[in-house]
């Protein structure tokens, strides 16, 4: 981005599940492999909003999209995170690394279960703490 461009408004995204079974549910019994399911929407929902502006064309906005939500993207935005996750945060982290049993056929096993482990460590935020997830995806700076 150039000196003279302002950066774009930011979108929070504050969607919560309503749903009474699922704010009844122990968010403990679900399982990486759901949450992770769960993250991969909520980020990419993220990245999306957030590159809405300046308006552009779809297919400009379909390009930076797919930059971000990339396997590799993901992994490098979760060492940048890794300095400001508690304890308990990198715990999901590791529940989801764990969980990775998929195999990509253009990255290595190890930046899959990277990416994993951040979608799962989002998905759970996302149901458990909304205002923290928003703290550390703010921290990306993605624009």
């Amino acid at each position: 981005m150039s000196n003279s461009q302002s950066p774009s408004p930011r979108i929070l995204i504050r969607l919560q599940p309503t749903c009474e079974a699922v704010a009844d549910f122990p968010r403990s019994r679900l399982s990486s492999a759901s949450l992770a399911y769960l993250g991969d929407v909520v980020y990419e929902l993220y990245i999306r909003s957030n590159f809405l502006f300046p308006p552009k064309r779809i297919a400009s906005y379909h390009n930076q999209v797919i930059e971000q939500v990339r396997a590799e993207t993901q992994a490098a935005h979760l060492r940048s995170l890794e300095p400001y996750l508690t304890d308990s945060e990198k715990e999901i982290l590791r529940r989801g690394r764990n969980a990775a049993k998929g195999k990509s056929r253009r990255t290595s096993a190890a930046v899959y279960q990277q990416a994993s482990s951040l979608e799962t460590l989002i998905g759970y935020l996302y149901l458990t703490n909304p205002d923290r997830l928003h703290q550390l995806l703010d921290t990306l700076n993605i624009w």
